[in-house]
């Protein structure tokens, strides 16, 4: 695993060990960020069950302003630690130890322009994060996209009254759907 482009372009990820974690493949990474373009730069970044932190640090690396990775596991938190090290971008991140559902309702939690969400699979957990999303949609810039990382298999059609997909893409075991506000 490497960061594809930007200021850390080229720097290798060291993976968190066991089968805990779950890290974006490279191609869907590439993929996701080709989709974003331009978007991702000044952007602020919330990775949730950041794991070992390759999206929002492929985010700071391609120009974003902040990244905030929400994780629980230690290992993970090291991983994190030492990837945003090794990449220099460490002074642009905040890393919280945490569940991620409880800090999605901390009261004075600024609005992203981009929220990642690639909790353990098959656990429904990304359902419940979506749902959290969805009754807080202040935590979202007008402009911003929630990014969901999931299996194929675990998609099913959410009940959201504030959020909407708006597009979905596959890549191999990888599918990313991407959410935004509604317009009313």
């Amino acid at each position: 695993m490497r960061v594809i482009a930007g200021s850390a372009k080229g720097r290798r990820l060291e993976s968190v060990p066991g089968k805990g974690t779950r890290p974006i493949t490279d191609r869907a990474k590439e993929a996701l960020f080709n989709i974003l373009g331009n978007d991702i730069v000044a952007a602020r970044v919330l990775d949730l069950f950041g794991g070992t932190g390759a999206v929002g640090i492929e985010a700071l690396s391609r120009g974003a302003a902040e990244a905030v990775f929400v994780e629980r596991s230690g290992k993970a938190l090291k991983i994190i630690g030492h990837n945003l090290q090794n990449t220099r971008l460490a002074e642009q991140a905040q890393v919280i130890r945490g569940d991620a559902f409880k800090v999605l309702q901390w009261p004075d939690l600024a609005p992203f322009d981009l929220i990642y969400v690639a909790p353990p699979q098959y656990e429904g957990l990304w359902l419940q994060a979506l749902a959290l999303l969805d009754a807080r949609p202040e935590l979202l810039t007008p402009d911003g996209e929630v990014i969901v990382q999931i299996h194929p298999k675990e998609y099913e059609k959410p009940a959201l009254e504030h959020l909407e997909r708006v597009d979905s893409r596959r890549y191999g075991s990888v599918q990313l759907d991407f959410y935004r506000r509604r317009e009313r």
